[in-house]
């Protein structure tokens, strides 16, 4: 007998139609904000995935050689097939695009509570704009996602690579180390990464702020932000990243959009790439983020590409759908009435399955009886599994032209001629 492969899962129908719900209404909001859809491959050449991704990730794809001696992995995100795709087939499409994009990703991750080696996400990302509206868009599409899926008490925290990148730059820190180090801050290996930073030599005056980084984060954004600007007041281009994550906020809390925000001076994303705002949604006591994103100018670049500014963020839709089950929030999609077709005799199955293909061409959800079972065996599994409406053939009804329509719901039936079968039954 096999199971699945550790990590990954089979989806039952409750839990199948939950994840399709969070992704319909993913796309739905999608085609509100103008993005438009569109697919990649799950499996990508190697170097194009591990070139700007995080030294962990790398070493958690799955990777092998295909029969053609190439290396390839199987996507663990979306981001870098879509920064190709933007660099070879689109890169003289006008400013800005804006690109929604949905499926399964993989990573060789420890399986735990809301991590899996085969995961789902919805993805959205602005291409062509360096401005803070850009920004602010992306944070107010996610709180939008989280509202219309009706999940309550999630939060915000954002932050800014370039605060930390502003200060390691001048402290002459190359990329290497600082990724290693972000890496640290990441995981909250807050002592490690000071550790670290001191073993790179850095400043004792680079080390008093970065140690006040990690302490400084609050709902106060406005005032922590005056706080951070103070803090990093010696290294001009970590001023600068306060004045654009200002800017950002500002933008969010004059447009009327209600987001709870917390910024957190010393916060870090696992991804090398990005390069500016970044943000994390999560609910409290969950301990897992529900989705993040943020800036990422010089991707595209990598990929031999011209520079092309970009924001975006990810969902996660297993971790929603898990936030879903814990707050109790009802995930089922808008049903048709449904139907099951039942053939009292092998001699009017024809009928049974001409009539549910007419029917299912006015929207209707139909099955057909296929068990061979007696009328009431069948009525009694429709019954069960809640179906509206039972459609029983029987050879004297056929020969006037009529079948009969039982509702399950208070087992009253009534005799209707195939003409108006359709028309009874949506009237209802």
């Amino acid at each position: 007998m096999f199971n699945t492969v550790r990590g990954m899962r089979d989806l039952l129908p409750i839990e199948a139609e939950k994840m399709r719900y969070i992704e319909q209404v993913s796309r739905e909001l999608s085609k509100l904000y103008g993005y438009d859809e569109i697919i990649t491959p799950v499996l990508e050449s190697y170097d194009l995935l591990a070139a700007k991704t995080s030294e962990e990730i790398r070493e958690r794809m799955y990777t092998f050689k295909d029969l053609g001696d190439r290396k390839v992995a199987m996507r663990p995100e979306f981001t870098a097939s879509i920064a190709r795709l933007i660099s070879t087939k689109m890169r003289n499409e006008p400013k800005p695009m804006r690109f929604f994009s949905v499926g399964s990703l993989y990573r060789y991750d420890e399986p735990q509570y809301g991590r899996y080696r085969e995961f789902w996400q919805s993805n959205y990302e602005l291409f062509g704009s360096d401005r803070p509206e850009a920004d602010a868009e992306i944070l107010m599409l996610t709180n939008n996602l989280l509202e219309r899926l009706e999940l309550k008490n999630y939060l915000f925290k954002i932050g800014h690579t370039g605060i930390l990148r502003g200060v390691l730059n001048q402290e002459g820190l190359d990329d290497e180390k600082q990724n290693s180090l972000r890496q640290l801050l990441d995981k909250k290996s807050w002592e490690e990464a000071l550790e670290f930073a001191l073993d790179t030599g850095v400043s004792q005056q680079c080390l008093g702020v970065l140690k006040s980084l990690l302490e400084t984060k609050g709902e106060d954004v406005f005032n922590v932000l005056e706080g951070v600007k103070e803090t990093v007041t010696k290294y001009e281009e970590a001023v600068c990243a306060v004045d654009n994550l200002w800017k950002i906020i500002e933008l969010i809390k004059e447009s009327g959009e209600k987001i709870e925000l917390t910024v957190e001076a010393g916060f870090a994303r696992g991804l090398e790439y990005y390069t500016g705002m970044i943000f994390e949604a999560y609910i409290p006591g969950l301990d897992i983020a529900l989705g993040g994103g943020g800036r990422y100018d010089r991707l595209i670049e990598i990929f031999g590409g011209e520079p092309i500014p970009a924001v975006g963020v990810a969902q996660g839709i297993d971790r929603i759908a898990l936030a879903l089950t814990k707050q109790k929030v009802s995930t089922k999609l808008p049903k048709k009435k449904s139907i099951v077709v039942i053939s009292v005799k092998e001699a009017t199955m024809a009928k049974a399955l001409e009539l549910s293909s007419l029917l299912r061409k006015s929207g209707l959800l139909v099955e057909v009886a296929v068990m061979g079972r007696s009328i009431s065996k069948a009525l009694a599994d429709a019954n069960r599994r809640k179906i509206a409406y039972a459609v029983i053939i029987g050879p004297k009804e056929l020969e006037q032209e009529k079948v009969v329509l039982r509702e399950m719901k208070n087992s009253t039936q009534r005799t209707v001629l195939i003409s108006k079968l359709t028309k009874e039954i949506l009237k209802d």
